[in-house]
């Protein structure tokens, strides 16, 4: 009888630097394969480590999902703030929004993986983070909302125009543009994303 093959031991890593090589593993089967495929065996086999060697870094798949969402929604929310203008940006709020989308793009087409779980949520996705991503959604929105508002008053207009809808408009084109940029970034480039926000900006009337 021939004997069994023995899979290599997995070199020796730092707890943090598994978890995180297993978290990046993680978004690779579902962005292939989807939220079902997800388990402890397929992260083993992602990145050839024995099972153990998996369960010694999260105790279950319920952990590591936490722990990537969480890691991925820290990473988003960074972002988005960073990409925000602040009210001292807004001296030209025009140019402000442009550079905020600029930045924002920039960050996704560096970590197209991560922004994939947030903009493009696979089939199966389970519910508990829809509804994150939903909060957080909201959250930006009252951000954008009070920085519309101080926006329209350095501008000077246009007037009449509704602040709330405006922040959700200019919410739903920064992640549409995001998306775009995920399913096609040669035919969406940063700069035509950009550009066609500038054009927006010069079209609405000033007082």
């Amino acid at each position: 009888m021939a004997a069994r093959t023995r899979r290599p031991y997995a070199p020796r890593m730092a707890v943090e630097d598994r978890r995180e090589q297993l978290l990046d593993a993680a978004l690779d089967v579902i962005a292939r394969d989807g939220w079902q495929a997800l388990t402890m065996e397929a992260l083993a086999r992602e990145v050839d480590v024995t099972r153990p060697v998996v369960y010694s870094a999260f105790r279950d798949l319920g952990a590591v999902l936490a722990a990537l969402f969480a890691r991925q929604e820290e990473r988003a929310r960074t972002v988005v703030e960073q990409s925000l203008p602040t009210k001292e940006d807004l001296a030209d709020p025009d140019a402000a929004l442009v550079r905020a989308m600029g930045r924002f793009v920039d960050a996704v087409a560096q970590d197209p993986r991560g922004w994939r779980l947030v903009l493009l949520p696979p089939d199966g996705t389970p519910s508990a983070i829809r509804h994150v991503v939903e909060q957080n959604r909201q959250q930006y929105a009252d951000r954008i909302t009070e920085l519309v508002s101080w926006g329209l008053e350095q501008r000077g207009g246009p007037a009449g125009l509704d602040v709330e809808l405006a922040a959700r408009s200019i919410l739903a084109i920064i992640e549409e543009a995001g998306r775009l940029l995920l399913v096609d970034p040669e035919r969406y480039s940063a700069a035509r994303l950009e550009a066609f926000v500038g054009t927006i900006m010069r079209a609405l009337a000033r007082e």
